[in-house]
């Protein structure tokens, strides 16, 4: 085999490159961030809770995907168009990226917010909707992209579903151009079970459905950027459906 065979075969590879952590190992490392921000979330000031899971979430990220190369960090889908890498920041490159990101975050919005509003408004009984932006929409923005949607997908997604994913590719099938498996299962359900004990009420395991999307959109774009900005968008919708209508508490 020739040199141009053998580069040509290492790009092939890509992900392969990385070792992916056993399932045990993995699963360990969920089963201690489950009970790390379970226990912020119910121990901690309550004006702090959010921020001290946050903050969580990304060390146990960090930990777990970004201490490697380039190569890891992109295997992991957390570059971020190269702002966690090691080289110089490109900036055509952040700009294309972010661009793809925005733009698959608002198909995957224009597909499912509309029935979801539907659904929304069908399960509460909703009456009139009051359109109405909150005062602090900005901080409120910035909160669910870097303290919620952030963190939680380079865990949930970043690290998780690619750990798992990668240890069974050979079982993933390719959906509407992305290739899942049941590491997209497994994650979505530990999501959901995370998110079931920080606030123990049956509602809360719901979110295995967007988590879907979450992890589809991470294996079809090859990163979580489109995750994280298609979760913040989920979030603020939620939001602004439950202050419209009157059902904020």
């Amino acid at each position: 085999m020739n040199d141009s065979q053998t580069d040509s075969h290492a790009d092939k590879a890509g992900p392969r490159q990385t070792r992916w952590p056993t399932l045990a190992r993995s699963l360990t490392i969920a089963l201690v961030a489950t009970a790390m921000v379970t226990a912020l979330s119910r121990w901690a000031p309550s004006e702090y809770a959010n921020t001290a899971v946050g903050v969580a979430f990304l060390a146990l990220a960090w930990w777990a995907t970004l201490r490697g190369d380039e190569h890891s960090i992109r295997a992991y889908g957390v570059a971020l168009a190269g702002l966690t890498e090691p080289q110089p920041l490109a900036w055509p490159r952040l700009l294309r990226e972010g661009g793809r990101a925005l733009g698959w975050a608002a198909v995957a919005a224009a597909v499912f917010f509309p029935p979801f509003w539907v659904g929304y408004r069908w399960w509460w009984g909703a009456g009139s909707f009051a359109w109405a932006l909150p005062d602090d929409v900005v901080n409120m923005l910035m909160g669910q992209l870097l303290v919620v949607a952030l963190p939680e997908e380079a865990f949930y997604r970043g690290f998780l579903q690619s750990a798992l994913e990668g240890r069974w590719r050979h079982h993933q099938r390719t959906i509407l151009g992305a290739k899942v498996g049941p590491g997209l299962l497994l994650s979505c359900a530990i999501f959901a079970l995370g998110h079931y004990l920080t606030i123990a009420h049956p509602a809360r395991l719901a979110v295995f459905f967007p988590a879907l999307v979450f992890g589809w959109l991470r294996a079809r774009t090859g990163g979580i950027g489109a995750s994280v900005v298609f979760h913040a968008a989920c979030n603020m919708l939620s939001a602004s459906l439950a202050h419209g209508y009157g059902l904020a508490g």
